[in-house]
């Protein structure tokens, strides 16, 4: 009873970090909407989410252990749920960047502590892969839920209206819930922290990154969340501004993108069983570049006709999406690859440097996608999403050689 009252624990938490965290797409159109902004400023809140998820991890990670997991995730909870709570009352876009810089601070303390605990739980490779996959499972249950929950607030007559604002007191009253669990499951202290200094730990971070497999990979993950965080922050406002949807139907709309991440995701394990990783990735890569180069040119003949539900809505509106079916594998496979050809010891160190530029390929990504909406267009904005991809056939195959000259060497030393 007291093992399922700890995953309850960290299965809520993830959850309804999921709803926050993926609700900037959402709350992009809205502050469009509702505070008059332009789309390089509203392209900022991916920077305060992903920017204190980066800084917060890094800084914090080592002491995370001394402090104990559930004072972490309380601390976290408690975080957000005050900014949650006072949103609506201030209702100023200001305080919207307060909010996603509140909400990247505590999943960076909420995160480690997580994947910390689920190392607790786990007795085995098997059981840790086992609930590691159940936990990111409803995670991305809450992706998909969180655009339903935003739209049910939406005032569909007028764009311009606050009304969205209110969702708040019920995402409040939810991570309150959350701490409550949190604070009644009986997660267990660490026992033997790590006394290593901040300094130390960032030094063997940069030595780290020396490594020609290591640069190589990060410049990939880079890439990657770069596409990512750009169509999907901005898919919602695409959907409005160039296919001609209301705001309710945009939004909910683009939960097809994550159900589609989730199935992509589910699929790959099953087809890497008896693929090899790098064909299979360069095929998804491929298939990326074909939805965009099919959908995008369909946006263009959209006609003016009154859209009220989604059986009014253009094929490119359902079709655009599916890019999610085919990005989803490749970011949690080249994270595989390059743990699995590192020693044990390296693991953390090379978790900060994902983290890191994770955070910072999906704020750049955002950032120029608004910046390019904003100036030219919609389609452009997701027309270079073509660069980023082309670029990214190019890494992998540097990334392929890289991983597998160091596997060898590995298996050498071990010999």
């Amino acid at each position: 009873m007291s093992r399922l009252m700890v995953i309850a624990a960290i299965a809520i938490s993830y959850y309804v970090f999921a709803i926050l965290l993926n609700s900037v797409g959402t709350v992009i159109l809205q502050s469009i909407n509702s505070f008059d902004i332009s789309k390089p400023q509203a392209s900022t809140l991916e920077g305060f989410k992903d920017l204190s998820i980066a800084i917060v991890s890094f800084l914090v990670a080592s002491f995370i252990p001394r402090m104990g997991y559930k004072v972490a995730m309380l601390i976290g909870l408690a975080l957000v749920t005050v900014a949650c709570a006072a949103t609506p009352s201030i209702a100023s876009f200001w305080f919207i960047k307060v909010l996603f810089a509140c909400i990247g601070t505590a999943f960076a303390l909420v995160k480690v502590s997580v994947y910390a605990i689920i190392g607790q739980l786990s007795s085995s490779t098997k059981t840790h892969s086992s609930l590691m996959n159940t936990v990111e499972g409803i995670f991305m249950l809450g992706v998909l839920s969180g655009y339903w929950v935003f739209a049910g607030f939406i005032d569909p007559t007028n764009d311009a209206s606050l009304s969205w604002l209110n969702v708040y007191y019920l995402l409040a009253a939810l991570v309150a819930f959350t701490c409550v669990i949190v604070a009644i499951a009986p997660i267990k202290k660490v026992e033997h922290a790590s006394t290593a200094s901040m300094s130390r730990e960032f030094l063997s971070m940069l030595k780290l990154a020396y490594k020609p497999l290591v640069l190589v990979f990060i410049f990939s993950i880079f890439l990657y969340v770069l596409i990512e965080q750009g169509i999907g922050s901005w898919l919602p406002t695409f959907n409005k501004e160039v296919l001609g949807l209301p705001t309710q139907v945009s939004i909910q709309i683009t939960s097809i993108f994550a159900v589609a991440l989730a199935v992509g995701r589910l699929t790959a394990g099953a087809v890497l069983t008896r693929m090899n990783w790098y064909p299979f990735l360069n095929i998804c890569l491929a298939g990326m570049a074909v939805v965009m180069l099919l959908s995008l040119p369909m946006a263009e003949n959209v006609s003016g006709a009154t859209i009220g539900s989604w059986s009014d809505a253009p094929l490119a509106a359902f079709l655009i999406p599916l890019i999610g079916l085919m990005m989803a594998p490749i970011y949690p496979v080249i994270n595989s690859v390059m743990l699995s050809a590192l020693p044990q010891q390296q693991h953390a160190p090379m978790t900060g440097l994902i983290v890191v530029f994770s955070a910072l390929g999906g704020t750049t990504g955002s950032i120029v996608t608004g910046f390019v909406f904003g100036a030219v267009g919609g389609q452009q904005a997701f027309y270079l999403s073509l660069v980023p991809i082309a670029m990214l056939v190019i890494t992998l195959f540097f990334f392929r050689k890289a991983s597998a000259s160091m596997q060898t060497k590995t298996a050498g030393d071990a010999l």
